[in-house]
């Protein structure tokens, strides 16, 4: 399972993960499942939404 990467906020921000919260909250009410994860590499939060992959049944 993969991620899309739907915004990036800076984890140094005064606000903290708040705008990335928000962001995505107003994906939720949009329809769009996304979620906060925080990624230590680049020091930021990230809005994204998972990915399901596609199974052939086979």
């Amino acid at each position: 399972m993969g991620r899309v990467v739907l915004e990036r906020f800076p984890a140094g921000s005064p606000r903290g993960s708040w705008p990335a919260e928000e962001y995505a909250a107003e994906r939720m009410r949009q329809g769009v499942p996304a979620e906060v994860v925080m990624d230590l590499a680049t020091d930021a939060f990230l809005v994204v939404v998972r990915q399901r992959e596609a199974h052939s049944g086979h």
